[in-house]
This record gives C-alpha cells, structure tokens and sequence, in this order.
C-alpha cells in the first residue's frame, strides 16, 4: 500500500512538475505581415530587417515570429492576417507598414480577437478599438509641428497633394481645419496614387492656385513624384511632407529635389544629439548602433525602429499577461491586449510611450522633431 501511494505521488509531483515546465516553456507566436514589396517596400524592408534582429524570448518566455510579405496590397494582407491568426494561431500581429494595409489587418485582428499594433499612423473605428493599436506617430502630432512651422515662416496659402487613400484622406482631414484655425488658406486639393508615374495635372493645378507651400501627404519613395514635379515646374516656396517619408530611401530617389524640405520625424534621426537626460536618449542610440552595425553605417531607419518599437511594447506586456494566462489561449490575447493598452511611460526608440484606454496611438509630442533636407541629409530645423 505504501509503494501505491508513494507511486500516485511520484505521478502527482511529475504531472506538476510537467505543467510548470510548460507553463515556463510555452511559446509565444507573433504573426508579421510587412510590405516588403511593392510601392511600400522602402518601409516594409526595414521593418523586416528589424525583426529578424529582435531577440529570441518575448516577456521572459520563447518566442515564434511568422513573417509575411503583403506587397503593400490591403486585400493581401487581409489575407496573410487570417492566415496568422487561424493557422499559425498568432498571439499578436504587428503589422502592416502602409495605412491602407494597416486597416484591413486590423478589421481582421478585432474580428479574430487578436491585438495587432501597426506600423503606420491611422485611428481605429470604434468598432475596432478594442483589439487594434497603432504605434507610429499620430497624424495630430506630426500636423501640430508642421503648421506651427508655417506660422513662424508667416506662410498664408497652403496647396495640398496627398495619396487617394485613407493616409491622405486621414492628413487633408486633419490639415485643413488647423491650417485654418492658424489663418492659413488651403487653396489647392489635389490626389494621386502610390503607382502614379506623373502627376503633371496636379501639379499643373497646384502651381495655378499660387500657394506659399505645398504638403505633400504621401509615404516612402511614391511621395517624391509630386515633390520632383514641383520643383522641375519651377516651384520655389516651402515644401512639407509627412514623417512617413522619413527614411534613406527617400533622401536617395529624390536626390537634389529632396533639398529644403520639411517634415516631422522621431527622435531616432538624431539620437545622438538628443540631451542627456531624455527618456528615450539610452534606447534609440543603441537601437542605431546595433541595426547599424547589422545593416551598415548611416542605415538608420525610423520604419524599423518603430517594428523594434513594437517588439518593446510586447515584451512587456507578455510578461504581464503570462502571469493569468498561457501562450496559444483565448485568456492569453485578451490579457495581452489590456496589458498592450496598460503601457505606460515605457521608453522607446522614437519616444516614450503611453497607450490608454481611450488613446490606442503611442507617442506624444516627446516623440518628434522637425527636420529639414540639406545637402542629402537630415539636419533639425531651425
């Protein structure tokens, strides 16, 4: 009798000993999906690159990344999201790097009940906010910097040429009201696409209406066809563009066109430069150093610091959500998501970030500068 019982608590002690090495061993599974090519590869490369150099254990425990290629198409990564979540059983996705792209992920991520946190700045429908969070700068943020740079340069007319998509609706919406509030008269609207090879009648349009300064409301190197024409047409006023251009591809394919323009961008382009004390100081210049030493000297990329961005947002939230639940569980995302949404004065490579119920984007105005275009650099802007 003694030997059975010493044989069920043998068995008692293994079983438990068992379930805590699983507990302990569980991987986490984070599905990806980028636009590594297509018009959107300037961003999605980066962001690839800076995945594949992310550590091997996400919150304290092993970690799977899947990652997919959406070809900047929103119908793609619609698909590649309900791949990850339904095959691959993704705890998370980040993803993707276009707003377009983004959306459709996360129409997919909330019906799936699965956070996702993009790569590009757009605002979740209410119907989405639960599971949806996005990480880049918000279109007010960057927008704030830019027209309080128009005041000081006493511009009073503003044209407008932006993508025919959600990023450009999402910046007309949000630049024209403050550019009036601020006495600025929006005189020109103007549309393209990310596969436009001219955009000759707009700028024709533009250059008519006579304005001051023109913004360009586009992303990666697409953004530099209205730029360019511009400037070829004899444009000579000040010409904005947003921080979703903010890469060395940009700087690359608008060669000397790219001179004198301003944008707002993250900390991360002059990490070095940034004052002792600031929070986000000791993480963007060693989130360079080591994608520079990856990746070459000078190949800073804000796109894949926002991808390492997310990884930071993740790893602590897993760790908070590993404490209820385990890996590949309902109770896993939805602890996930209230610990992605309980981030708080959490530093990363473009700024501090705080995410809350009520406010699902992630850095505030800590996170941005404004910098201008000289001599094919970055330089601040003064």
């Amino acid at each position: 009798m003694q030997i059975k019982h010493a044989a069920i608590a043998a068995g008692i002690a293994l079983s438990a000993w068992a379930a805590t090495a699983v507990a302990q061993t569980a991987e986490v599974t984070v599905g990806v999906t980028l636009s590594a090519t297509g018009p959107g590869a300037s961003l999605g490369i980066p962001e690839k690159q800076a995945i594949a150099m992310l550590p091997r254990t996400l919150g304290g425990k092993p970690v799977r990344y899947v990652v997919l290629d959406d070809a900047t198409d929103p119908s793609a990564a619609s698909k590649n999201a309900r791949r990850l979540i339904q095959e691959e059983k993704a705890d998370a996705i980040i993803g993707s790097s276009t707003t377009p792209a983004c959306l459709a992920v996360a129409a997919v991520a909330a019906e799936g009940k699965t956070p996702s946190i993009g790569l590009c700045p757009f605002v979740p429908k209410p119907e989405l906010m639960n599971w949806v969070f996005s990480l880049p700068q918000s279109v007010a943020v960057m927008s704030t910097a830019l027209v309080e740079d128009m005041k000081a340069r006493k511009i009073s007319t503003l044209g407008f040429v932006g993508y025919s998509d959600s990023y450009g609706e999402a910046w007309l919406k949000d630049i024209e009201p403050r550019a009036q509030a601020a006495g600025i008269r929006v005189t020109a609207v103007e549309r393209f696409a990310r596969t436009d090879q001219s955009v000759a009648g707009q700028t024709i349009k533009l250059l008519a209406a006579r304005p001051d300064a023109v913004i360009v409301a586009g992303s990666g190197t697409p953004a530099v066809l209205p730029m360019a024409t511009l400037r070829e047409r004899g444009f000579k006023g000040t010409i904005y563009q947003t921080h979703g251009v903010a890469n060395n591809d940009f700087l690359r394919v608008g060669g000397r066109s790219a001179d004198g323009v301003v944008l707002p961008a993250g900390v991360l382009l002059v990490a070095e430069q940034l004052p002792a004390d600031h929070p986000s100081k000791a993480v963007a210049t060693g989130f360079v150093q080591r994608y520079e030493a990856r990746y070459g000297a000078g190949s800073r990329d804000l796109f894949a610091a926002y991808a390492y961005d997310a990884y930071l947002v993740l790893d602590r939230a897993v760790a908070a959500a590993a404490k209820t639940a385990q890996p590949g569980t309902p109770g896993f995302r939805q602890a996930l998501r209230d610990a992605i949404e309980g981030t708080a004065d959490l530093p990363g490579a473009h700024g501090v970030i705080n995410i809350s119920k009520t406010d699902h984007s992630a850095y505030d105005a800590r996170g941005r500068i404004l910098v201008k275009v000289q001599g094919g650099t970055w330089t601040l802007a003064k």
